[in-house]
C-alpha cells in the first residue's frame, strides 16, 4: 500500500522568503531545485509531472503560436496538450486504483485523475464574466462552493489579486482530503506571484505576502499530518528584481516584419501575414519567423535590442531542452533585470480595447501590468471599475478598463523565466521524510522522487 502524499506548489518560494514562513520551514530542509527553461508555470509543472524536458512534453511556455490554427493562445487548460507519461499513470501501473486530486495545478481539464478543481469563469452569452471553477466530478463543484462560497476569481489574477484565492484553494484541498482521502493531493498556491511581481522580491510587501501565506498553509499541513501523509513543498521558479520592459514586437513592427490589421480604428496583431512576431512570456519570448531566409536578419535585429541577453537558435534551443515545434524559430532570453511586453501598436490611440482589460486569453502575450490599477491615475481606474460593476449589476454591457499601458509595464518590479543565477533566488524543494537526503533536485527528477516517497518505486541513484 502506498503512503498518502501532499504536494504543495508554492509559486515563487525561494530561500530568501523562507525565514518569513516558519510553519512551511518546518516541513524539512530547504534544498535547491533546478527548474527548466522557461522557468514559468506551465512548463515547469509539466516537467514535474512527466519527468521530461519541454522538448519532450511540448509545453514550451504558458502559451505559444499554434501553427496549425494560425492563432496565439495562452493559458489553455486541456491536459491532452501535455505529452509524456504522467505521474499518476506511473503510480497506477505500480498500484492499480491509485487516486489523485488535482487542486489548481495547470492543464487540469480532461486529466484522468479522480478529483479536479481549476479556475473557470462563467462566460455568459451577453459578454459577462462571473467567478467560478470547473470540477470533476461535477458534483464536487457544489460540495465545495456550499461550504466555501464561489471561487474568488478576481483575487486569483488582476489588480485585486491577493490572499483570498490561495485561502480558498487551501480549504478546498483540506475538504477533499477529509472527504475523499486521495492517495496523492496536488495543490497550487499562487499568492507569492502577486506582490513579488508588483514590488519585487526584496520588498517589504514580499516578506508580508510570505508571512500571510504561511498562515494559510499551516492548517493544510496539520490536515496532512493528521492523515499520516508525507508532505512535499516545492516551487516552479524564483521571482527576481526586474524593472525594464522590452518591446520586442514594436521593434519587429518598426522594421516592417510584423503586420497588423485594423477594425473600428483598433489594431490587431496579424500572425497570418507577419514575417516575424514574438509571443512574450515573462523573461522569455518566442519569435516565429515565416520565411527561413529572414532568420539571420531577425536574429541580428533581436540580439541588438537593449534588454535581450541571448538569442537561441536551433542549437541553443536544443542545449536547453526547448527544441520542440511549438517553440519559436528563435527564443529570446531577457537580461536579468528585464522582461518582454507583448505590445505591438505604435500609437496608444490605435490600441485594441482589450489592452486595458484583464484579458489573459485575448492578449498575444503575458501582461503583468494587469496586476495594477493604471498607475497614471489609479483613482480614475478604480472609479471606472466601480462604474463597470454598476453596469454589470444592471445587466448592461461594460468594459473593465483599469489596466495601464506603458506606465503599467514600467511599474512592474519582479519577473521570472530565466534559470536562476543565485541559489537564494531560485526555487526550492522541502520534504518531511527524514530518510530522503538530497543536496539538490532537478525538475526532471521530481516525478521519480514523488513515486519513491509514495512507496511505489525504489529511489534511483
Amino acid at each position: 500500500m502506498s503512503k498518502p502524499l501532499l504536494v504543495l506548489d508554492v509559486v515563487g518560494l525561494t530561500p530568501r522568503l523562507l525565514p518569513y514562513m516558519p510553519q512551511l520551514s518546518k516541513v524539512g530542509p530547504c534544498v535547491p531545485l533546478e527548474p527548466v527553461l522557461p522557468a514559468v508555470t506551465c512548463s515547469v509543472q509539466s516537467t514535474f509531472l512527466t519527468g521530461e524536458m519541454p522538448s519532450e512534453h511540448g509545453i514550451v511556455g504558458n502559451g505559444w503560436y499554434f501553427r496549425d490554427l494560425g492563432e496565439i493562445f495562452l493559458w489553455r487548460q486541456h491536459n491532452a496538450l501535455v505529452g509524456g507519461d504522467k505521474l499518476w499513470h506511473a503510480a497506477r501501473r505500480a498500484q492499480p486504483g491509485y487516486t489523485v486530486a488535482n487542486v489548481c495545478w495547470w492543464y487540469a481539464m480532461g486529466a484522468d485523475v479522480d478529483w479536479t478543481v481549476t479556475p473557470r469563469p462563467i462566460y455568459y452569452a451577453d459578454g459577462r464574466k462571473e467567478p467560478d471553477c470547473y470540477t470533476y466530478p461535477p458534483s464536487l463543484h457544489d460540495e465545495l462552493t456550499h461550504r466555501l462560497g464561489e471561487f474568488p476569481l478576481f483575487t486569483y489574477w488582476g489588480p485585486g489579486a491577493g490572499l483570498p484565492s490561495s485561502e480558498w484553494i487551501a480549504k478546498a484541498a483540506q475538504q477533499i482530503m477529509a472527504d475523499k482521502s486521495p492517495d496523492l493531493t496536488l495543490v497550487y498556491l499562487p499568492h507569492l506571484d502577486y506582490d513579488l511581481q508588483r514590488f519585487g522580491p526584496s520588498s517589504r510587501q514580499a516578506a508580508d505576502a510570505a508571512a500571510a501565506l504561511d498562515g494559510v498553509i499551516a492548517p493544510l499541513l496539520d490536515a496532512a499530518r493528521s492523515r499520516g501523509a508525507t508532505i512535499v513543498a516545492l516551487s516552479e521558479y524564483g521571482i527576481t528584481d526586474a524593472r525594464r520592459p522590452v518591446d520586442v514586437n514594436r521593434l519587429l513592427r518598426s522594421e516592417g516584419l510584423l503586420n497588423v490589421y485594423t477594425q473600428d480604428g483598433m489594431e490587431y496583431l496579424d500572425p497570418w501575414t507577419s514575417r516575424a512576431f514574438a509571443v512574450a512570456d515573462h523573461q522569455v519570448a518566442h519569435v516565429y519567423v515565416r520565411d527561413e531566409a529572414d532568420l539571420p536578419a531577425v536574429q541580428k535585429l533581436c540580439a541588438g535590442l537593449s534588454g535581450v541577453g541571448e538569442v537561441l537558435d536551433e542549437a541553443g534551443k536544443q542545449r536547453y531542452g526547448l527544441n520542440h515545434d511549438r517553440a519559436g524559430d528563435l527564443v529570446l532570453l531577457a537580461e536579468p533585470d528585464a522582461w518582454f511586453t507583448y505590445y505591438y501598436w505604435l500609437d496608444d490611440a490605435r490600441r485594441p480595447d482589450f489592452a486595458q482589460l484583464v484579458e489573459i486569453h485575448r492578449k498575444p502575450g503575458y501582461d503583468p501590468a494587469e496586476l495594477f490599477f493604471d498607475p497614471v491615475n489609479p483613482g480614475a481606474a478604480k472609479a471606472r471599475a466601480g462604474l463597470a460593476l454598476a453596469r454589470k449589476k444592471l445587466g448592461m454591457r461594460y468594459l473593465m478598463s483599469v489596466v495601464g499601458l506603458d506606465a503599467g509595464a514600467k511599474a512592474v518590479r519582479g519577473s521570472h523565466g530565466l534559470l536562476p543565477s543565485a541559489v537564494e533566488d531560485g526555487p526550492v524543494w522541502l520534504c518531511d521524510d527524514p530518510q530522503l537526503e538530497l543536496e539538490s533536485v532537478k525538475a526532471t527528477d521530481v516525478k521519480a522522487l514523488l513515486l519513491h516517497l509514495a512507496g511505489l518505486q525504489p529511489r534511483s541513484r
